[in-house]
């Protein structure tokens, strides 16, 4: 029925069309602008993230270039990643206290600019300081846009599925970027990496104010109207040790699958092949995610990727050479199909405080799961790398005991 005949069956009144829309049709507004704006959310994701990787890219530089020491130039990569985690609950607070969608834009030209200034070697500690622009940049992004991509008409599960695989994306091509840019002799070379972030501040601009919610929307499929349900704080610190076991789980498996597989016999193309094995399925398990949480429930899906984790991770310690990059592939689907899924519940174990949720799901969690990557180091020295790699098989089998007891929001 016409847009105006179906409002006046509600008791409202039909707005009328202003100059600049007369003619325009409902769908602006509808399922497909909602399409429309996660697309252009998920790919000025891409944008943000790659100078996630970016920073780790550039340490064969540093250290080849500017005569860094491995220390010295590990430090700026430690700094920046723990900086753009830690801080990320912060600027989630600070969102949920009073939202700042312009934040978005300026927080995604800070990541790629710091980045840039990397190129003007004024000294160590001002590439140091350059990095953390670019990790504050990247910390006040992803709570705002997660909480954005939440409330905006339309964005549901599979929504924060593709804003997920958004990210996923642009730090994998973070490598690629570094060595194209960096083989431009010059300043010019530099400015190159601030394309992406250029291209990100269009992306991630803030939608016209009635198109999108304001504040929260619990259900995430409509526009904001409905009020925040009850806070669980018990169900989300449970679902924040699920995240944590997760992040220790897959940063220890990305780390050390590449030397596992040559200390086994393999070549150095073949230790690359798992790794690009395991981030191709880590693409693959964020998109299935969505598409399986909408038929059984996210609860569901998590705790029953977190069992589907545990022998896929023991096959690639315990198969043949060749199997091992179909389990990689496996491990890190059944790892990253709930990626997106903590998000959201995250979200709605805290509906009034969605920012603070997205900083932790998205940043602290990730941090704390990085720090015990050179515990598994030190245990491989002591012992042998398939021994410290042992635990990472047991431990999804936490995960999803802690899993199992999560309600699912209503």
């Amino acid at each position: 029925m016409p847009a105006g005949k179906h409002a006046e069956k509600h008791g409202e009144k039909p707005a009328a069309p202003s100059a600049g829309t007369a003619g325009a049709t409902p769908a602006r507004s509808g399922p497909a602008a909602a399409r429309g704006r996660t697309a252009a959310f998920s790919a000025g994701h891409s944008c943000v993230d790659v100078y996630q990787g970016s920073v780790a890219a550039l340490v064969p530089f540093l250290v080849a270039e500017r005569g860094y020491g491995y220390a010295a130039a590990s430090g700026i990569v430690l700094a920046a990643s723990l900086l753009s985690s830690v801080v990320q609950p912060l600027f989630g607070a600070l969102a949920d206290r009073r939202p700042m969608p312009w934040l978005i834009p300026l927080a995604t030209a800070a990541a790629g600019l710091g980045v840039a200034l990397v190129g003007l070697d004024a000294g160590y500690w001002a590439t140091l300081a350059a990095v953390a622009l670019s990790g504050l940049g990247v910390a006040a992004y992803h709570p705002a846009a997660a909480r954005l991509v939440r409330t905006v008409g339309g964005a549901g599960h599979g929504a924060m599925s593709w804003f997920a695989l958004g990210g996923n994306i642009g730090f994998a091509c973070a490598p690629l970027l570094v060595a194209g840019a960096l083989s431009v002799s010059g300043p010019a070379g530099w400015w190159l990496l601030a394309l992406p972030a250029a291209l990100g501040v269009f992306l991630n601009r803030p939608p016209r104010p009635g198109r999108s919610a304001a504040g929260p929307n619990p259900g995430g499929q409509g526009g904001g109207t409905r009020p925040p349900g009850p806070e669980d704080l018990r169900a989300f610190l449970r679902l924040t040790l699920v995240v944590i076991v997760r992040s220790v789980v897959f940063i220890g498996l990305s780390t050390f699958i590449a030397l596992y597989v040559r200390e086994r016999g393999g070549s150095g193309t073949a230790g690359a092949v798992a790794l690009f094995a395991l981030f191709a399925g880590s693409a693959v398990g964020t998109l299935l995610g969505g598409r399986l949480a909408t038929r059984w429930g996210r609860v569901t899906i998590v705790h029953r990727a977190y069992a589907a984790a545990g022998p896929a991770i023991a096959g690639v310690l315990f198969l043949p050479l060749p199997l091992v990059y179909v389990c990689a592939a496996l491990a890190a689907a059944a790892l990253y199909v709930p990626f997106s899924l903590q998000v959201t519940l995250g979200q709605d174990y805290l509906p009034t405080r969605m920012g603070t949720a997205s900083g932790v799901t998205l940043g602290l969690t990730v941090s704390v799961g990085g720090l015990t990557g050179p515990l598994i180091g030190a245990a491989a020295d002591a012992s042998s790398l398939h021994t410290a790699l042992l635990p990472l098989a047991v431990l999804p089998l936490a995960a999803w005991a802690l899993a199992r007891r999560l309600p699912e929001p209503a």
